[in-house]
């Protein structure tokens, strides 16, 4: 089967490897020119674990391939994927021009029976705007079916999830093109893949109900880690308790920062603007937003106040820019609000991650901060140490080392990834989120 699939982002480039690993003729399309000779010599634009080598087999099995041509690649396939950017549009909505402009290109294209298939995050309603926006703009009258099919992947797992999902959504109302897509999907039948087989609506309502649920999660623990600050709790043991309920679970019960990404903030205040657009106020998702933006704040003050006085002329050892682990992604990172409080304050600032340094000097730039290449160099002559991305290779850092290079023993652990008495044993001031408690002896 020849497929294509628009766009080259995130979700385009690791859903097209995919497909062209199930066995499909994958051509990848993406009108910038510098983007798509880059992955023709083997560059992938981001990091991700395992895509590059993922992208290397297909291409060199003559599977995946790239291309500008829009027409030519849809003209050619028989399924159809928009996985174009739907970035907030600044008002709590979603901005659907690229979608829009990719409906316009492919009804333009299109001279067979083609099923348009939306990998792309977009508001309930969207598909059948899009299928009226391509009817209408058809050049040959032929049949197209559209298809909602969510993505579900994690940034720094993406690969695993794609290859091995929880569940593979397929929204429609057309049987033909659900057996399509079905039979697209055939290989994860193997490996006994839940399918969630349902209307358009539905499909993309399980897209933003899951992703609004998981940041509630993040904003509740916060929320209770801080007031296990103020009553003297330990929220390491209230969320792994709670984690053992198997109404519960584990997942996401790990206070910190804020969520960052591409997909919690923007779809949060998306489904936000859905209720209220249709008269029915997610307050519950609304406090979640809130939330989120005062655990960032708090969290800055944390931090300013593990400095003692002001932060003039003061230098914090920030580790970890990205906004988790194992990506280079830096949207919503809630390190850019803490560094660009910090330079406001007069702080200096020593800046360390092993592969978001180069989003993050793009995005923050280089005034009043030192990009340094390991983290005992970014540790160096600092004030204070505040860990914001919990990267492996922090969890294991030589704590006599650091103490010996920081001008004040001062770490602020906004990841919870060390231990509190282990830390005041070797003689640091540490601050965390939510676990004070120092126990002398194990608790029963």
């Amino acid at each position: 089967m020849n497929i294509t699939v628009i766009g080259t982002g995130y979700v385009g480039l690791v859903a097209g490897a995919g497909l062209a690993d199930f066995g499909m003729h994958v051509v990848c399309v993406d009108k910038i020119e510098e983007k798509i000779d880059s992955l023709k010599r083997g560059e992938i634009p981001f990091y991700e674990p395992g895509l590059r080598e993922l992208v290397e087999r297909n291409v060199a099995q003559g599977r995946l391939s790239f291309s500008t041509d829009l027409e030519d690649s849809v003209r050619n396939s028989l399924v159809v994927f928009i996985a174009v950017g739907t970035p907030s549009d600044g008002r709590g909505g979603v901005d659907l021009s690229a979608v829009e402009a990719v409906c316009r290109q492919i009804a333009s294209a299109v001279e067979d029976y083609t099923v348009v298939v939306t990998k792309s995050t977009v508001p309930v309603g969207t598909n059948r705007w899009i299928k009226s926006t391509i009817q209408e703009q058809l050049a040959k009258q032929v049949e197209i079916d559209v298809v909602s099919n969510p993505e579900f992947l994690r940034e720094g797992s993406a690969v695993e999830d794609f290859m091995r999902p929880n569940r593979v959504v397929i929204g429609s109302d057309s049987p033909k093109a659900l057996a399509i897509v079905k039979d697209i999907y055939r290989p994860l039948y193997l490996i006994e893949t839940p399918f969630v087989i349902t209307n358009l609506e539905t499909a993309e309502m399980i897209k933003y109900a899951s992703n609004a649920f998981l940041a509630t999660k993040i904003s509740f623990i916060n929320e209770i880690a801080n007031l296990c600050d103020m009553v003297g709790a330990d929220v390491h043991m209230v969320a792994k308790s709670m984690g053992l309920d198997r109404r519960i679970g584990p997942k996401f019960l790990h206070p910190g920062p804020g969520f960052g990404g591409s997909c919690f903030p923007k779809d949060t205040e998306a489904m936000a603007r859905i209720g209220r657009d249709h008269d029915s106020p997610l307050t519950i998702v609304e406090a979640v937003i809130e939330v989120n933006a005062r655990q960032k704040r708090l969290m800055v003050e944390k931090v300013v106040s593990a400095l003692d006085s002001a932060p003039d002329n003061k230098t914090v050892a920030v580790l970890g820019l990205s906004f988790k682990p194992n990506t280079s992604d830096i949207r919503e990172a809630p390190s850019i609000i803490l560094v660009k409080e910090l330079l406001a304050r007069g702080a200096r600032v020593r800046a360390y991650d092993p592969v978001a340094i180069d989003e993050f000097r793009r995005e923050v730039g280089d005034e009043g901060i030192t990009y340094a290449s390991t983290a005992y160099e970014a540790i160096e002559g600092s004030h204070c140490l505040a860990v914001v991305t919990e990267w492996n290779e922090f969890r294991n850092l030589d704590m006599g080392r650091v103490k010996e290079l920081m001008a004040s023993p001062v770490v602020v652990d906004l990841r919870n990834i060390y231990d509190p008495a282990k830390m005041k044993a070797k003689g640091f001031r540490y601050l965390c989120v939510g676990r004070q408690v120092v126990y002398d002896t194990a608790p029963g």
